[in-house]
């Protein structure tokens, strides 16, 4: 997201935090969690490479996504999630105009095939797969202010969790395979000269862990997140815009915390924020966000019913 995965964006640093992919968390079979999530993010200095530098030409470039998300439990031991994200992009100079509309939809099936509780612990693991497409025809090679890089993308993660009392550690990592894509123009530079429309994505991987505070009413974690491009990529040459296959790697951290009210049974609060502290090739930038979710327990309806029935 992720968040999205879900797809990363360049200069664009996505973390949503609810019930999700990257967490030790499961819905109960027949339960539904969804809402819906804004995240604002920016920045005004970036990576070149290695070198960092000041965007004067464009000043400050921001990011608004908005998301709708459900997460549905099939059983207590495998859920499956969906994500659905509008884009507006903008700069503050310069004469590139910003960009909206919807971007990438997000499928994951999350599988928890062990955990193990001994006195207050509990230590589970987890597998899980995302696919994620684009959802409209937006133009890839427009950056820093498309809505993404229209590729279609799967992504496997292996994910670890340790809670003991009210403490949790959460450790994963995921490797992304990335579809080429096609751009409108037949020849484009990298690093050599290529005469053909088709442009080749290279694959990634990304480590994620979290640290934190966990109960049924509260969570609180403070997040490291890193994403990097594999073989293929290459970085942005001087004075020039970035390219959907430039290597795009970051290091970034992050405080998350989730609220489930006493008063509404099932609604939570959630918000954040996280700061890329290291990359190339990509923005510095500071994202906050904000959320609303519900679960509704198709659990008691059904039971409900069944004694009414009776």
């Amino acid at each position: 997201m992720k968040k999205l995965y879900i797809l990363f964006l360049l200069f664009a640093g996505q973390t949503f935090f609810a019930q999700t992919e990257i967490d030790g968390i499961m819905m109960d079979k027949k339960q539904l969690c969804t809402g819906f999530i804004y995240e604002y993010s920016s920045w005004s200095n970036y990576w070149e490479g290695t070198y960092y530098r000041e965007n004067l030409n464009m000043g400050t470039v921001s990011t608004q996504k908005t998301a709708i998300n459900a997460n549905y439990g099939l059983s207590d031991k495998l859920n499956i999630i969906v994500s659905l994200p509008y884009v507006t992009t903008k700069a503050s100079a310069g004469t590139m105009i910003g960009q909206k509309g919807m971007q990438d939809a997000a499928l994951t099936v999350k599988y928890m095939p062990y955990e193990k509780s001994f006195k207050n612990n509990t230590l589970s693991f987890y597998v899980i797969g995302t696919y994620s497409f684009p959802t409209s025809n937006y133009v890839a090679d427009y950056l820093p202010l498309s809505l993404g890089l229209h590729s279609k993308v799967g992504l496997l993660r292996l994910l670890g969790d340790y809670q003991f009392g009210s403490l949790f550690s959460t450790f994963s990592g995921a490797y992304a395979k990335r579809s080429n894509i096609t751009i409108d123009r037949n020849t484009y530079y990298s690093d050599q000269m290529h005469y053909t429309n088709e442009v080749n994505l290279p694959d990634a991987i990304t480590f994620n862990a979290r640290f934190g505070y966990r109960t049924d009413r509260l969570i609180a974690e403070a997040v490291f997140d890193t994403w990097t491009t594999q073989k293929g990529g290459f970085d942005i040459t001087t004075n020039n815009l970035p390219f959907p296959s430039n290597t795009m790697n970051m290091s970034k951290l992050g405080l998350n915390g989730k609220y489930n009210l006493k008063k509404i049974s099932g609604l939570a609060l959630i918000g954040g924020f996280n700061h890329v502290i290291t990359g190339r090739n990509v923005g510095q930038t500071n994202s906050f966000y904000g959320g609303l979710f519900y679960i509704i327990d198709f659990t008691s309806k059904t039971k409900k019913t069944t004694n009414n029935e009776k």
